[in-house]
């Protein structure tokens, strides 16, 4: 681990991080570890932290919650709000059950996706990203179907062991099918995010889910618009994935990568 204060001092105190797509589970120790030592080393010298959706490999209900290991992540998080630091949540595909009792233990306010924050002078639309994968017909049903406060509530009537072997499932119907489709049909629609820019009025944007971390700059009406997405996390490989973006009271966003290293 980095001495913190040498941290501290070395870079400015964010104005906020946001992060997505850890896909946090007890089978990756590695990027359970990266977790942790992002929010000692660099979140607790920012004063909001956002987090942008699957953050957990999958979410089965808040029943779940006192199984060790999403204690210890609900716990870390709770601590880093003990410092201060304001925690934000947005649901991804796989923990959109997370829900009020979750929220509490982890001290985080759960927001709406998508979500537009007005910080260092800037305005920035906020969101998971799968719901601008407009072409992948059959996620989009799938996501329509499983939003559905009924759906969720039967669902979530289940015993947990039903609910995680039915997760399970879906995981590797998931993968299996995924091996049929092309990278554009899994990516975000041009349409759908010029949709979304148009109805939250901003000019930037921050997402997650696709797992191809870039910085897209268009010209719409006149204006750039900038589309910065999020890498996913996992440590647990040769060649580590993982990074964040940061937001500076100048109103800059800055891209780092796993190791912590600021991107061009």
């Amino acid at each position: 681990m980095t001495d913190t204060s040498s941290i501290q001092e070395a870079q400015p105190r964010a104005v906020a991080l946001f992060i997505s797509d850890l896909h946090l589970q007890a089978a990756l120790p590695r990027t359970t570890q990266a977790f942790f030592d992002f929010l000692t080393e660099h979140a607790a010298f920012a004063q909001q932290l956002y987090l942008l959706g699957d953050i957990f490999e999958y979410w089965a209900g808040d029943d779940d919650l006192e199984t060790p290991y999403n204690h210890a992540i609900a716990n870390a998080l709770r601590q880093l709000g003990e410092r201060g630091v304001q925690l934000f949540w947005i649901a991804g595909n796989r923990d959109f059950l997370v829900g009020s009792a979750f929220a509490e233990a982890a001290g985080l306010t759960i927001l709406d996706d998508p979500h537009v924050i007005h910080l260092a002078g800037r305005d920035i639309a906020l969101a998971h990203g799968d719901a601008q994968c407009t072409d992948d017909t059959a996620y989009m049903a799938f996501r329509a179907q499983v939003r559905q406060p009924a759906w969720q509530q039967q669902f979530l009537a289940m015993p947990l062991a039903q609910r995680k072997a039915i997760i399970e499932g879906v995981r590797q119907n998931s993968k299996d099918a995924n091996k049929e489709k092309s990278n554009e049909i899994m990516d975000v629609n041009a349409d759908a995010i010029a949709a979304l820019y148009d109805s939250t009025g901003t000019q930037v944007l921050i997402h997650g889910h696709t797992h191809r971390p870039a910085l897209h700059a268009v010209e719409a009406n006149g204006q750039k618009r900038l589309r910065y997405v999020l890498p996913d996390w996992e440590y647990d490989v040769e060649v580590a994935r993982g990074g964040w973006i940061s937001l500076t009271a100048d109103g800059m966003l800055h891209r780092f990568d796993a190791a912590g290293i600021e991107l061009p």
